[in-house]
């Protein structure tokens, strides 16, 4: 039922998504002012989102932390799809997205070669190095529980046989082992810097323009913060599902859910300490635009998202301090649901708010969306959902062999 849910909303995504390439940008929100909108604020949070599970996966690995191996996997998978997502979002932003590939250095024999300072192209190798690299890391860690499911005589003999294949003879050697745990390794060390970077190409797409509120020094490591925080929203909330769906409870532990709220905990203060240096230096500065802007966002038309966007990503997780708020599956659910609307209130935020009062006062225009960007962010959710869904029912989505090896250690 869950399956057929989200992808009917996939489904009505996929129509939105194919009305706007038959008519066009026009139907969409954006307008002479604001010709960034909810395109690319989905763009920006689904990137948020992905960035994180990457993070998460290797910064534990490399700090060995135990508890890694509950949540590492489904961590993971969510990487490849919410980038798979943010993907399409650059490209129908291009307006004539059948041209997608000049943003790609192809042979130059017309004379025409992309426009590197565009942040589109940025965006297009951030999105390609880290897909490419995140389906790497996410294969590497899967294999042995690939040839685990290979050798399992209860399924068919045809399932067996594709999962031969995806094991790339897997024998569980001495010497694979090795090769594997260094290979493992390398790749976590490789992917927190990638990672930083990614999100900070993003935060740049807005800090290396001219407009009030985005010359923004702190931008790259704030969207940095921005991605781990709504990215361990994301996890907390797909983990209690998967543990209630699948009956993992004895997998995925109540010190699991602390451990993740602490996390949020202490990112919700970092986001409360930059939403504040940020608009404490559009005070100091004096500049007239970085005033109005500031005015604008707390006191014009857009204000609720504002308070909103500090409700849920700064007060709301301050419950967090309790022991019992960040072991209580409601508490848990009622937070991480409130950071990540507050993190979308906050992409949109960035955008309208800057685009809606530029310099020239008879360029400003307010955006509202219309229903046809509702359909596609709609539509994202569902196929992310049913993609989860789908990689719940044929991968394991906790991480077999290290498992094993917790609890070969613990009954030493």
């Amino acid at each position: 039922m869950a399956l057929l849910g989200s992808l009917a909303l996939a489904f009505l995504g996929a129509l939105a998504v194919g009305y706007s390439l038959l008519e066009g940008p026009g139907v969409w929100g954006n307008n002479t002012a604001v010709v960034w909108g909810f395109p690319i604020a989905n763009y920006v949070w689904w990137i948020g989102i992905g960035n994180a599970g990457t993070l998460i996966s290797s910064l534990l690995l490399l700090t060995r932390q135990n508890w890694r191996a509950s949540i590492n996997r489904f961590a993971e998978a969510m990487t490849l799809f919410a980038v798979a997502i943010a993907g399409i979002f650059p490209i129908l932003h291009l307006g004539r997205p059948m041209y997608f590939y000049w943003l790609a250095p192809y042979p130059n024999t017309m004379d025409l070669w992309p426009q590197w300072r565009s942040a589109l192209v940025w965006d297009f190798w951030a999105i390609l190095c880290y897909l490419l690299f995140s389906v790497v890391f996410f294969y590497v860690g899967l294999l042995p529980d690939l040839a685990t499911l290979r050798d399992r005589e209860t399924l068919g003999r045809g399932w067996r046989k594709i999962y031969g294949v995806a094991a790339l003879g897997w024998q569980g050697s001495a010497a694979q082992w090795q090769a594997h745990e260094r290979l493992h390794r390398a790749l976590a060390v490789i992917a927190t810097p990638l990672v930083c970077s990614v999100h900070s190409i993003v935060g740049l797409d807005f800090a290396a323009s001219l407009m009030p509120g985005w010359t923004e020094g702190i931008f790259p490591p704030f969207f940095v913060v921005g991605a781990l925080f709504s990215g361990f929203a994301m996890v907390t909330l797909i983990a209690l599902v998967i543990r209630h769906a699948l009956g993992l409870e004895a997998i995925v532990t109540p010190a699991h859910f602390d451990a993740m709220a602490k996390i949020m905990l202490a990112a919700s203060v970092a986001m409360g300490l930059s939403y504040g240096t940020e608009w404490f230096t559009s005070w100091w500065t004096g500049e007239a635009s970085d005033a109005r802007f500031l005015r604008f966002a707390f006191t014009g038309p857009y204000w609720p998202f504002t308070v909103g966007m500090i409700l849920a990503n700064v007060v709301a997780p301050q419950a967090f301090w309790f022991p019992a708020a960040r072991r209580s599956p409601v508490a848990l659910v009622s937070v991480s649901l409130a950071i990540l609307v507050g993190m979308y209130l906050e992409r949109i935020n960035i955008i309208i708010d800057t685009l809606s009062i530029g310099y020239v006062p008879s360029f400003w225009k307010l955006y509202a969306p219309t229903l046809v960007d509702g359909a596609i962010l709609a539509g994202t959710a569902g196929l992310f959902v049913a993609l989860m869904l789908i990689a719940s029912r044929y991968l394991p989505m906790v991480s077999i062999h290290e498992s094993r090896r917790l609890v070969a250690e613990a009954s030493r």
